[in-house]
């Protein structure tokens, strides 16, 4: 008899959003993900190594111990705490593309989400901000690029915790409901052992 494939092992690198932050861990991203990627007839896990608070930087620091988990792709969705905390644009983008250098040096596939700053801090930042993701996206084709991790959810009070940034469980199934594609895409870019 035949032996069913290895689940692929897909990690998510990120913040309080993939921590499922406010949220029981099945509520969660990557719960919610691995659940949705299963019925799709995806043998897939998701790790979650998101961390609340972190940044760009603290998620460039963990990376290496992160990958002991041995993922075949990784999602990178971390940048939303650099522009809650008005961290320098040019800085996530050296922390995001020494991220994703890593993982290419290590045929690692990768999807990177892409995250805007809070309006509070002005048009211009926002500009710079965003295109920290737009450029990273131009400058590694190989990776996909989902430009807006909370797209659909940001700023809706339905989908979103009373804090106004993390989204309830509703807010996390409409989060994977439009995600899965890009997901798909990176599933579809990790090689058969």
């Amino acid at each position: 008899m035949a032996q069913a494939p290895r689940p692929l092992r897909l990690l998510m690198l990120g913040d309080s959003i993939t921590a499922a932050y406010g949220l029981s861990r099945p509520e969660g991203l990557p719960a919610r993900l691995e659940a949705t990627l299963r019925a799709r007839g995806h043998a897939a896990t998701v790790i979650d190594a998101g961390v609340s608070g972190d940044t760009t930087a603290g998620g460039r620091s963990r990376l290496e111990w992160s990958l002991a988990e041995k993922p075949d792709a990784v999602i990178v969705a971390l940048g939303g705490n650099d522009g809650l905390r008005g961290i320098e644009p040019r800085t996530s983008q050296a922390n995001l593309r020494a991220i994703l250098e890593m993982l290419k040096n290590r045929g690692i596939p990768a999807m990177l989400a892409g995250m805007l700053a809070p309006p509070n801090l002005g048009a211009d930042y926002g500009r710079e901000f965003a295109g920290v993701f737009q450029t990273l996206a131009r400058e590694n084709p190989e990776v996909v690029s989902y430009p807006f991790l909370l797209e659909g959810v940001a700023g809706d009070p339905a989908l979103n915790q009373p804090d106004g940034i993390h989204p309830n469980p509703r807010g996390v199934d409409e989060m994977v409901r439009r995600m899965v594609p890009a997901v798909e895409m990176l599933l579809q870019k990790v090689r058969p052992a």
